[in-house]
C-alpha cells in the first residue's frame, strides 16, 4: 500500500511554486491523504499564479500516478493562505462554462432534512424541463450515494471525471470515490480543492442548473463556493421550531453578507399528519420559517410534512418525486421547483462578490 512518504518522496522531482525548491520542501503542500489507490493532494499557492502554476499541479499529478499501486491521483491548487489587502484583489469567482444557474441548497444546522429536499428539489426542476445536476458539497458527510441509490464510481478521462446519472439528473459527490463507512479526516485546505475539483472537474456538459447540496452551517464550503462560483442564489432549509430558525438566521444572514440572493426558505418537518387517524400534530411548532421569511423580506416556498414514505424512499435510494410523481408531497416539491424556476428565469446569474477575510 502507498504510504505518505511514498508519495513525498515521489514528489522530491518536481519543483515547488519557486521553481527551484522540491516541492515537499517548499512549505507548499497543503493536504495530503491517501485512500486506498487514490490520493489526494493540495498545493497551496498565491491565487493570482494559478495559470502559472499549473505545469507544476500536472508534473505533481504525473509523478504520483507513476507510483506502484497508485490507480488515480487528484491534485489541486489551493488559496494562498495569506491574501492580499483589499485593494489589490482580484475576484476569483468564474462561471462554469455551459450551466446557466447554480443554486446552494442549504441549512444553519443538520438534521433538517436538507439533503432530500436538495434532491427532490432536483428532480422536480427536471421533471419541470430543465437539464440538472447535483452537486454534493458535504465532504464530511455525503448523502448523495444513498438518497440516489448510486454506487458505481465516476470514470475520469485525464484529469475530468464523468458525472454519474440517475433518474435524469446528473449527480457528483465524494462519496461516490470513498467507500460510506470511510471517514473523512481531511483539514480545511483539502475540503477546499476537493470542493474546486466536484465543480470543475467533472464534466457537466449543458444544465439550465446544478444544485449544490451545501453541507450544513455557515464556514469554509459556503466561502468557498461564493468566492468561486457566480451562485444565482440559495434556499435555505429549516424546521420550525426555534433551535433551528436560530441557524437558519445565520444562513441568510451569511448569504446576504456574501450577495447571494436568497430564493427563499422550505419549512421542512411542518407538521405530522397521523396514518392511522388523521390527526394533525405540530412536532416541531409551526410556522417558524414562514415568519422568518416575513421577517427578511425573502420568499416563503412552502412546508414539507414530517411523514414516513419521504423518509422511507430517501432511505431506500428511490427519491419520491421520481416514484410517486402525482402524490401529494410530490406536489409540494413540485410547487417549490416551480417557484425558483420562474425566479431564476426572470433574471441572470448576478455578477460574483468579492469575499476578503481580515
Amino acid at each position: 500500500m502507498v504510504s505518505d512518504q511514498d508519495v513525498l518522496s515521489a514528489l522530491q522531482s518536481v519543483p515547488g511554486p519557486d521553481g527551484k525548491t522540491p516541492l515537499p520542501q517548499s512549505g507548499a503542500v497543503a493536504g495530503l491523504s491517501i485512500k486506498d489507490d487514490k490520493v489526494y493532494l493540495s498545493i497551496a499557492i498565491d491565487p493570482k499564479q494559478s495559470a502559472a502554476m499549473e505545469p507544476m499541479r500536472l508534473a505533481a499529478e504525473k509523478a504520483v500516478k507513476q507510483l506502484g499501486g497508485v490507480v488515480n491521483a487528484l491534485v489541486s491548487l489551493t488559496a494562498d493562505l495569506h491574501p492580499a489587502p483589499p485593494k489589490a484583489a482580484q475576484p476569483r469567482s468564474i462561471a462554469i462554462p455551459g450551466i446557466a444557474h447554480v443554486i446552494a441548497v442549504a441549512s444553519g444546522k443538520g438534521g433538517v432534512g436538507k439533503s432530500t429536499t436538495c434532491v427532490n428539489l432536483a428532480l422536480s426542476l427536471a421533471a419541470l424541463g430543465w437539464r440538472v445536476g447535483i452537486l454534493d458539497a458535504d465532504i464530511y458527510g455525503p448523502s448523495l450515494p444513498r438518497l440516489l441509490g448510486v454506487k458505481a464510481k465516476p470514470e475520469a478521462e485525464g484529469r475530468v471525471m464523468q458525472p454519474l446519472e440517475a433518474y435524469g439528473v446528473k449527480a457528483m459527490s465524494i462519496g461516490f470515490l470513498v467507500e460510506e463507512e470511510d471517514p473523512m479526516i481531511w483539514r480545511g485546505p483539502m475540503v477546499m480543492a476537493a470542493i474546486q475539483q466536484l465543480l470543475r472537474d467533472v464534466a457537466w456538459g449543458e444544465l439550465d442548473c446544478l444544485v449544490v447540496d451545501m453541507p450544513p452551517g455557515t464556514g469554509d464550503a459556503q466561502l468557498t463556493l461564493a468566492q468561486n462560483v457566480p451562485l444565482a442564489g440559495a434556499v435555505v432549509v429549516s424546521t420550525p421550531q426555534d433551535l433551528a430558525l436560530i441557524d437558519a438566521r445565520r444562513g441568510i444572514a451569511m448569504f446576504n453578507k456574501v450577495d447571494v440572493p436568497v430564493l427563499g426558505i422550505v419549512e421542512n418537518m411542518s407538521y405530522f399528519l397521523c396514518p392511522h387517524c388523521g390527526g394533525r400534530s405540530d412536532i416541531f411548532a409551526h410556522g417558524g420559517a414562514r415568519h422568518e421569511a416575513e421577517r427578511y423580506s425573502v420568499p416563503f416556498l412552502g412546508e414539507v410534512p414530517l411523514d414516513m414514505s419521504i423518509r422511507e424512499h430517501a432511505d431506500s435510494g428511490k427519491p419520491l418525486v421520481a416514484v410517486e410523481p402525482e402524490g401529494a408531497h410530490a406536489k409540494i416539491y413540485r410547487s417549490i421547483a416551480e417557484q425558483i424556476k420562474a425566479r431564476l428565469e426572470k433574471g441572470r446569474a448576478r455578477a460574483a462578490p468579492k469575499i476578503f477575510i481580515e
